[in-house]
């Protein structure tokens, strides 16, 4: 609300990116309150790209859209306008069986259902992987604190590691890891947590004598 308000008073048009809808808290109207709280309370004129490249498990694809939200519908016809100029400079005809997929899904209430309940389980394996992760590092008591592992949500971690930490797990341990520390929760199993937390000690209390860069 307090970011609303911000956008309001400075006259800011909001631009929502929900490429991970129901993986957030494995409810699709849940994770998308914050979209319609902007369109419907606060009446913001506004944008929304939303990808279904994840959701759907559909990464060849790329499919998705973006939504424009406006108080006059004149502003319509000048946005599609505008839009299709963009595009056809880009790529003029986008592919259509990813959307094709999508709309089959979505308008079938059989395969809507469906599509919601493997939503929720893809979020609860993410959810289960996220708390087991942290366990481990608490297990095998590595310093520093953990907490805000298990306070984030989604697809993705950030661990707090150092930019030095994390090329070391990738140049010594090949654990691939972006410089800012963000991991990818969906690649933790049960059957390679041991080893990345045992290499999370050794960058974590070796890393500052390592010489490997």
């Amino acid at each position: 609300m307090r970011i609303s308000d911000a956008c309001k008073s400075r006259h800011l048009i909001p631009f929502f990116d929900i490429a991970y809808q129901g993986f957030s808290s494995g409810d699709l109207d849940m994770d998308a309150w914050s979209i319609r709280y902007f369109v419907h309370e606060a009446k913001h004129e506004l944008f929304i790209a939303q990808s279904f490249a994840k959701n759907f498990s559909l990464y060849n694809e790329r499919i998705g859209h973006l939504v424009g939200v406006f108080k006059s519908c004149d502003i319509v016809s000048k946005f599609r306008t505008q839009m299709t100029t963009i595009i056809r400079r880009n790529y003029s005809n986008p592919p259509v069986h990813g959307a094709y997929l999508v709309a089959t899904i979505l308008n079938n209430p059989i395969l809507y259902e469906e599509w919601k309940t493997d939503v929720r389980a893809m979020y609860e394996r993410i959810h289960s992987m996220r708390q087991l992760f942290y366990s481990k590092l608490k297990q095998l008591d590595i310093s520093g604190t953990w907490e805000h592992i298990i306070q984030q949500t989604g697809m993705f971690a950030y661990t707090g590691l150092s930019s030095r930490q994390c090329q070391l797990l990738i140049q010594k341990h090949h654990v691939y890891i972006m410089s800012d520390g963000r991991i990818n929760v969906c690649a933790i199993t049960l059957n390679n947590v041991d080893e990345l937390v045992e290499k999370f000690y050794d960058v974590i209390t070796n890393g500052d004598n390592d010489t490997k860069l």
